[in-house]
């Protein structure tokens, strides 16, 4: 199991609206080739008809990322018929396809699921732990990150959970989205397992 942490605030958040996606850095994506679970390269940025594209970071063996499986299901059954696009991104290189499989079925998982083992979108998103969320929104032909952060505020310190979390920061962002309203971009302090080999 991964180390657990926080992911401080600092000066990502103010960089945060800046990172935008366009045709020529979607090759970074190809190059490093997030692929779904046969083996296919896939370029998620392609959704061009999506409000939002939802990348979701996940472990297997994570106890808080598996924790809110309930809630990721919740969400992605809300906000699918929407127009919101989901993708499960399993980051770890050692998380075989016959592991990925076993933890969707035992989770019931439906939405798209990517292996990020280059870690592309990791890089691009900027993302530290699992679970952490990052969703970009079309801009033309580009897709600009708008958030990236916590699921909801339920975790508050290592090892430490409220009964029921207080904010709901991915389900207020995508809610602001669909419903067309302006969102300003942010961050949120995500806790949880840390990605592994990651270069500080």
């Amino acid at each position: 199991m991964g180390l657990i942490r926080r992911v401080p605030l600092s000066v990502t958040g103010i960089l945060l609206a800046a990172i935008v996606i366009c045709g020529n850095e979607t090759s970074l994506i190809q190059q490093s080739r997030p692929l779904d679970l046969t083996g296919r390269q896939i370029e998620p940025f392609r959704a061009t008809d999506a409000k939002a594209i939802v990348f979701l970071f996940v472990r297997t063996d994570c106890p808080i990322s598996n924790r809110y499986a309930p809630e990721v299901r919740r969400l992605h059954e809300k906000f699918a018929a929407r127009g919101v696009t989901f993708w499960l991104v399993y980051p770890d290189r050692d998380t075989s396809v016959e592991m990925i499989r076993k933890h969707i079925k035992e989770f019931e998982y439906t939405q798209g699921v990517l292996r990020d083992p280059e870690h592309a979108l990791v890089k691009i998103a900027g993302v530290r732990v699992t679970p952490e969320a990052a969703v970009f929104v079309p801009e033309g032909a580009e897709r600009r990150m708008v958030y990236r952060g916590r699921i909801d505020n339920r975790y508050v310190a290592f090892g430490k959970a409220r009964p029921a979390p207080t904010t709901h920061d991915l389900e207020a962002v995508l809610e602001a989205i669909v419903e067309g309203k302006s969102v300003t971009a942010t961050t949120t302090p995500a806790i949880g397992c840390f990605i592994s080999d990651l270069q500080r």
